[in-house]
């Protein structure tokens, strides 16, 4: 690189700083997610009590992250209950990573694939976790892509975005929403949005508040499906979240779809439309 023989970096330290900094975000990422599923319970809790709830949890999955770590990432997240005066460093500010605007203020979903939302969340085995990607549709509910993985690189949600791709005809001008993880902020994954002329939005910081209906839909995977079984494994483990997606797309009713399943909501759009009159605000 002519850049780094200017700056007097050799591309070996260039590459070899690129992949700690994105381990670093990695790692961040599975933090949040812990943080998220407690603070979505205990939304006033704070990073003392958080870490020593956390910790365990942590350790189990090779962490090493102390407690001042555990405050910067929270400060630079936007998720420290008190506000400070420090300011605030902007995790995702490195060139290789896209950054883009919340397209989802005061929209209004009308039907089916207009917005896709998509996170991840973790699901324990023994002790380690697995990570599940999830792409939802905002109006019908249903998880049109999904896969679980033994890590949280992009891999997974780029697997769970091709699901969702395939069972998909049109997706031009379809809104694409998710938070900022370096995830969905990756080269990969963004060049996939944009061949299929799908518009790209993300949350401008981590509260679960702002991707509502993908935290929902983690919660009630987790809860109603996968965590009654004593998980062994990833062979297991993705056995039992097809069955889990298969169930709740095809028989689990909701009270917003007027107790249509997402299925029904999805593929018979049409015909429900007026019956059900459902306008998703987010």
């Amino acid at each position: 690189m002519v850049l780094c023989g200017l700056l007097g970096v050799s591309r070996q330290a260039h590459y070899k700083s690129k992949k700690a900094v994105e381990k670093s975000l990695l790692e961040e990422q599975i933090v949040l997610s812990l943080v998220k599923e407690i603070r979505s319970k205990l939304p006033r809790v704070g990073a003392r009590k958080l870490y020593h709830l956390i910790k365990s949890d942590m350790e189990e999955n090779g962490l090493k992250i102390g407690r001042d770590r555990l405050f910067d990432i929270l400060r630079s997240n936007q998720m420290l209950v008190k506000t400070r005066r420090n300011k605030a460093k902007t995790t995702f500010s490195y060139r290789w990573f896209n950054r883009f605007d919340n397209l989802t203020k005061d929209i209004r979903v009308t039907a089916p694939n207009q917005l896709w939302v998509s996170d991840i969340t973790y699901v324990r085995t023994g002790n380690r976790f697995l990570y599940l990607s999830l792409v939802t549709d905002a109006y019908s509910r249903r998880i049109v892509g999904h896969h679980l993985s033994k890590s949280l690189d992009r891999a997974g949600c780029v697997q769970a975005l091709k699901m969702a791709l395939s069972t998909t005809e049109k997706t031009s001008g379809l809104i694409h929403h998710s938070d900022r993880g370096v995830q969905y902020c990756s080269k990969e994954y963004t060049t996939l949005l944009e061949q299929n002329q799908i518009r790209i939005s993300m949350t401008q910081n981590s509260q679960p508040l702002d991707n509502p209906i993908a935290e929902r839909i983690n919660g009630i995977i987790k809860a109603e499906f996968l965590d009654k079984y004593n998980l062994k494994g990833l062979t297991e483990a993705r056995m039992q979240v097809r069955k889990a997606v298969a169930l709740y797309n095809q028989i689990r009713p909701h009270n917003s779809l007027k107790l249509a399943t997402p299925n029904q909501v999805h593929y018979i759009y049409d015909n429900l439309q007026q019956e059900l009159k459902t306008v998703v605000n987010l």
